[in-house]
């Protein structure tokens, strides 16, 4: 049976927004895209490596499939991570694509919570999902998430886009790992207790 793991780039004050570029997320006015690129090294470079040996499946909410459809596919398999994102099965959550252009790249269904059972349910390894926040969320809602590998940023936004909001429940997570960098960045992974 596969694992959903999600891994996030977040900041102390828990915003996902905008990591990559300053016009990667612009929603509700946020000005601090790009915020993720100077806290990058080797040591988080080496983790992700590591990740994508375990990783057999992708799953991405629409934006995040966009965004990343827009880049990726257009590196050379030189980069290891192109090679894989480029390899590897990718399930979409969405109600408005119905075209995929990315190879491997399929809608996952209508009903989330049954989709990613079925997924998990097939084959092993870790259904890796990346940013997504929204999905993310859904999935913490359903306890459909098995482990969390988050990589904290020692920054405050104070605005943006957080990671965990509401849950109608308390969720207790077990720490598997914590890791320094040499940019001040924490690489905790969590697992979901029961």
């Amino acid at each position: 049976m596969r694992r959903l793991v999600a891994i996030e780039f977040v900041t102390l004050d828990g915003v996902m927004q905008g990591l990559g570029s300053p016009d990667e997320d612009r929603d509700g006015g946020f000005e601090h895209g790009g915020w993720g690129a100077p806290y990058m090294d080797e040591t988080q470079m080496q983790s992700a490596g590591e990740g994508l040996a375990q990783t057999t499946a992708y799953l991405f909410g629409r934006r995040t499939y966009q965004k990343m459809l827009a880049f990726w596919p257009h590196q050379p398999d030189s980069n290891p991570m192109a090679a894989h994102l480029n390899a590897t099965p990718k399930y979409v959550v969405t109600r408005t694509l119905d075209q995929f252009s990315w190879a491997g790249a399929r809608r996952l269904g209508d009903d989330l919570g049954s989709g990613v059972r079925a997924l998990k349910d097939e084959g092993e390894g870790v259904i890796a999902i990346l940013g997504s926040g929204i999905v993310v969320h859904e999935l913490m809602q359903q306890r459909l998430i098995d482990e969390y590998r988050i990589f904290l940023h020692p920054l405050l936004l104070g605005t943006g886009k957080r990671l965990f909001r509401d849950l109608p429940q308390p969720q207790r997570l077990q720490l598997a790992g914590a890791t320094p960098t040499s940019t001040g960045v924490v690489m905790l992974e969590y697992r979901v207790d029961g």
